[in-house]
């Protein structure tokens, strides 16, 4: 979904003590813009976590309890995803097709968050999405010879 389409302009707000740094961090890159990310059945009303853009183009977002949606491209959300490292999004349907989620809990997810937004962020900013596919296929495969 496009910025504009969103709902109005807000703040973001404070998430949860294990999301606060990743969501700072993220802030923090070049040309993001960060926004309250309303709950879709309340939209303006109801603030339900944090949603990230690059330009027009969703990067992601968090809720508030701790999920992170990513607008990753078919291609990369299916290398996600045969790699373990995010699942299919459950919601939204073909308007959603290639987006990934991930739940954070702990420290470590939150760092594992963090290389999922900041792998989609290169693609958006112009990274070739083949070099972004590959760095997942090879972090997969390190993890493997690490077993």
């Amino acid at each position: 979904m496009k910025l504009a389409e969103k709902g109005p302009l807000a703040p973001v707000p404070t998430l949860a003590a294990v999301l606060e740094p990743v969501s700072q961090a993220i802030q923090g890159w070049p040309g993001v813009i960060a926004a309250a990310h309303w709950d879709l059945f309340r939209v303006g009303e109801v603030v339900d976590g944090a949603d990230f853009y690059v330009g027009e183009a969703e990067l992601g977002h968090f809720h508030l309890d701790g999920e992170a949606h990513l607008a990753t491209s078919p291609a990369l959300g299916q290398a996600l995803i045969a790699g373990g490292f995010a699942r299919p999004l459950r919601w939204g349907g073909a308007a959603y097709k290639g987006w990934t989620e991930f739940s954070v809990r702990t420290a470590a997810d939150a760092a594992h968050a963090t290389w999922l937004f900041e792998l989609n962020y290169q693609r958006l900013r112009g990274r070739p999405e083949g070099e972004v596919v590959a760095e997942v296929a090879t972090r997969q495969s390190l993890l493997r010879q690490g077993e």
